[in-house]
């Protein structure tokens, strides 16, 4: 069982940044697959990012390539979503999810999912 715990969300301006951070409980937290995704109000869920477990190798959508990056700190428990040049566009709740198959989290699948963070970007 993994429990998943967003946090960083908040009210920014358009171009500003922020950091989401996801802690996880559990043991094998480094061999899990870690993702991100984001669901705005009316809209369908959306992928964001994601990291492997393996080899921390990174996959992201096209619509945030270039200013999110994702991250892991494994000896933290904690995975994060460094969103810079923040749009309206991408106010949404923000959600973290988790998976020991990484084929599973890009498709948006994941077993385990956060509670979801707010963020919110004004024009």
């Amino acid at each position: 069982q993994v429990q998943l715990v967003e946090s960083g969300g908040g009210l920014v301006q358009a171009g500003a940044s922020l950091r989401l951070s996801c802690a996880a409980s559990g043991r094998t937290f480094s061999s899990y697959a870690m993702g991100w995704f984001r669901q705005a109000p009316g809209k369908a869920r959306e992928f964001v990012a994601a990291i492997s477990g393996s080899d921390g190798s990174t996959y992201q959508s096209d619509s945030t390539k270039g200013r999110f990056t994702i991250s892991r700190a494994n000896a933290k428990n904690t995975v994060y979503l460094e969103m810079n040049s923040l749009k309206p566009e991408d106010t949404a709740v923000y959600y973290c999810a988790a998976d020991d198959r990484l084929p599973t989290v890009l498709r948006g699948a994941p077993r385990y999912w956060g509670q979801g963070t707010q963020v919110t970007v004004s024009s």
